[in-house]
Formats: structure tokens, sequence, C-alpha cells
């Protein structure tokens, strides 16, 4: 696929001079001699044609495209960025639109159809000729971040019983008549059409004469089933070096398969999202520079309020604490030290978890293990930040900075009150994903603001109970 994700778009500085140097010319060839316009531009590549459309006026993108032989426009189209290519192909009458998307590949097709109005949609499919329509409507039917919305059903499958002469004079035949975005690998099928192996172009052109194809394909095929989500698809692509990834059915008959650009595209758009969610906010729908203000504020306000009502804890826990404040201010001055180690230790341990339970590298089912690991390792770190944090005060104490009657007891406090801070925040922090999780949400949704808040609220409480253990004979 060859679509740029969300957070792909064309960055202005970077391509817009291309642009500036051949605009002016399209434009004069648009209005004077639009014929002239596929020759003038043949030796440009389709993406760096994309970046020329964008930045034409909208209103004459359409007619741009028209002016290129249909294969040619159709490639333009598949680099377009997504809602750019909607508006073109909803200005364009439903055949018009139609005589295009036939010409894209079954994947990008299928994306370029699922972002328009389903009114729009219907009447594009419906001009669409009978093999692609259906070829497409099977697509729709996945859900877009699946193995089966992300795959291509261009591929190249044989026999397994096919002689390898024969083989190759298949592969050629495809080859020249037909469009194949992955030809690279060429996989074998039993009758009932289940996968049974896989072998390279390379291997398929070195091949004995006289053998069949089953003594020269891979039997250890790594595949994925239609439902599978793209990080399940990322994970097998990157640890098996693939190309190309079979999909499969419930019976093991070969589907389609997924390229390694759609595995980026993927991999792109779901970084994105966690980190947006990382930051405290819904995942945004477009880009930045192209998503409207008021779509902005609604992805932003619901989860600045939800923190901001959560805060007003830590409002509530300090509160409870005023006299044992009011009789020890000095305690006050400890409290964003206190709160900023809990929420940091919080957030470092939720970023690691996300990660590996994104890579794959832990289960859920191995909550008990991480909790084993972070609870000694939470204990250290904090034992680490107490230490410095005892220095502090008595070398403060030392050089009259602070003045406090009780020093080694103020220091003690703020010791094990880290303590305490770092293990509980390291420990919240990696649970909450496994809950998450549990839960049916994503994992991404532990943002770091969400832990820091959290850990705030209980670190406070930590804080002042531990104060209250150790300073209760001076608080008088």
């Amino acid at each position: 696929m060859k679509t740029p994700t969300h957070n792909q778009q064309i960055d202005d500085d970077e391509e817009r001079p291309l642009a500036a140097l051949v605009v002016p010319d399209i434009l004069a060839m648009l209005e004077e001699s639009p014929d002239a316009i596929s020759a003038e531009t043949e030796e440009l590549h389709a993406k760096d044609l994309a970046t020329v459309a964008e930045a034409l006026p909208r209103e004459l993108i359409a007619p741009f495209l028209s002016a290129l032989p249909v294969e040619r426009a159709a490639d333009v189209l598949e680099y377009l960025n997504e809602d750019l290519r909607t508006d073109v192909l909803e200005t364009m009458s439903a055949r018009q639109a139609a005589e295009l998307v036939t010409e894209m590949t079954p994947d990008d097709r299928a994306d370029a159809l699922e972002d328009l109005e389903q009114e729009s949609a219907d009447e594009i499919l419906s001009e669409i000729p009978a093999a692609e329509r259906a070829e497409t409507e099977k697509l729709l039917a996945y859900e877009p971040d699946t193995a089966g919305g992300l795959m291509t059903t261009e591929f190249v499958s044989v026999s397994e019983d096919t002689p390898v002469d024969e083989a190759l004079a298949a592969v050629r035949r495809i080859a020249r008549s037909e469009r194949r975005e992955a030809m690279n690998a060429i996989y074998t099928t039993d009758a009932a059409g289940r996968l049974q192996g896989v072998m390279s172009l390379r291997e398929l052109l070195a091949a004995p004469e006289g053998g069949k194809v089953r003594d020269i394909a891979w039997e250890e095929v790594q595949t994925v089933p239609l439902t599978a989500d793209r990080e399940e698809v990322a994970r097998v692509t990157r640890e098996y070096d693939l190309v190309a990834v079979p999909v499969v059915d419930e019976n093991g008959v070969i589907q389609g398969v997924v390229t390694v650009d759609d595995v980026i595209d993927a991999l792109v758009e779901e970084h994105t999202e966690d980190v947006q969610r990382f930051g405290g906010m819904e995942a945004l729908d477009e880009p930045y520079t192209q998503i409207g203000f008021l779509s902005m504020i609604r992805k932003r306000a619901p989860w600045l309020a939800a923190l901001f009502l959560s805060e007003m804890l830590t409002t509530s826990a300090m509160g409870h604490f005023q006299d044992e404040l009011a009789k020890a201010v000095v305690l006050a001055l400890f409290i964003p030290l206190i709160i900023s180690s809990g929420g940091n230790s919080g957030s470092q341990a939720t970023s690691l978890i996300i990660r590996a339970l994104a890579l794959g590298e832990i289960r859920l089912r191995d909550w008990w293990k991480v909790a084993l690991r972070e609870l000694p390792s939470g204990l250290l770190l904090g034992a680490i930040l107490g230490a410095l944090g005892i220095t502090r005060i008595l070398l403060w104490q030392h050089l009259g900075i602070m003045s406090y009657p009780h020093p080694n007891l103020l220091a003690l406090t703020i010791g094990l009150a880290l303590v305490g801070v770092v293990a509980f925040g390291s420990l919240a922090g990696a649970m909450l994903p496994f809950v998450l999780q549990r839960l049916g949400f994503d994992p991404a949704s532990a943002s770091a603001p969400f832990v820091a808040t959290l850990v705030d609220v209980t670190g406070l409480s930590i804080y002042f109970y531990v104060a209250l253990l150790i300073l209760r004979g001076t608080l008088l």
C-alpha cells in the first residue's frame, strides 16, 4: 500500500520545491494543452506527481488526473494523502472514480472506498467490474486494523504438484499480463487451496528442471489469521524477516498477503496513536495540520477534564492532613519532590510494559512475573532517591539553608517516603496496562499523565502517613 498514513503527510519544506518548479507548467498545460501533461511528466515518479497534485488548487486536481493515463492516474491517487484523495473522488462522477480505483491495488482500492461516505462508496462500487467489486467487498468486510483489512489479494500461488517448468511459465504469464503487488514469494497449495509451502522467485528460477515445486518449497510457513491485529502481523514480519506475510482462514486456505510496506504504514499509525495516548489525549483521526479546531478540542478536553477531576483528589488528600502541615510547614516543601518521583517512576514502568506488550515480549498471564520484577526494582530505585533526599536535607541543614529542629527525623521521613512512593509508583505503573488490557482497553490508555495522577494521590498519602509515624512526637 502506497498511501501515506495520517502521520506520513508531505513535509512542506522538503517536498514543495519540486512542486514549486512544476506546478506553474502544469497549470499552463491544463489551460492550454492538457494532452501534453502525460508526456511532459512521464519521467516523474508517481509519488512526485502526487506532491505536485497536492500543490494544485483542489478544483484542478481531478482534471490533472484525467489528463494522465488511467493506470498512471491510479498510481498517483494511491500516493495522495487520504483526506485529499477522498475529496478528489467525491468531486468525480461515480463512473470516473470507478475507472480510477479499479486500476488501484485491491487493498488501496478498499482503503480509498472505506474513507468515502457510504452512499458515494456504494455508487462507485456499482460501476466497478464484477470481479474487482467482489474482491473489494471481501476486503471491506474486514476490520481495517486486522490482517484481513491490511492484506492484498494480489499474490502468486501454484499447486504443490505443479512441475517447475510449468510454474515458471505461469509466473511469467502473470508478470506479463497481470499486476501483482507481491511477486517475490510464490506460495504452494494443495487441492483444497490450503497453504503448504513458500519459495522465493530466485529459488524457483534456480530449481532443477523435471522436479515439482513441492520439492523446493519451504514447508515451515509463517502465517497469520484473518483476525490478527496489525501488531501481531508486524511481530511476525519482524521476527522472521519477511517481505510478505500470508493470511489464512480458519481452514488454512490462503486469502491474501500483507506486504512489508503495509506493515510499516500500520506500525507508524499504531505508534502515532500510542504516542498521542501517552500524552493524555484521544488519538487524532486526521493529521494535526488538517484536523478541525473543534475536533481537536473534543479529542483533548475530555482527558484534561478527567485528569483535572482526578487531581482534585490530591487536594483532598492534602486537606486531610492540613493539621499536620500547619504544625510542620517544612513538609510542604518536599511535596513536589515526592509526587514527581512517584509519577516519574510510574511513567517509566508504564512505558516499559506497554512497549513489551506491543512487541509480544510479555503476555497478560505474565503479570505476576512483572510484579515480582518491578517491586524490588522500585524499592531499590526509591532507596537511591531516598539517599539523595537525605543527603540534600542534611547538607542544607549544615549550610544553614534550612533550619528545622529535628533534621535527622525529617531526613529519615523523606528517605522512607521516597522508598514507598517510588516502589508503589513502579508497581502501579507496571500493573495498570495489564488491568486495561484485561478489561479490553488499549494498554496505551495508561498514559503517563494518568499514571502520574494516580500515583500523586497515593504518594501523598504514603508521605504523610510516614511523616505522622516518624515525626509524631515533634508535631505538637
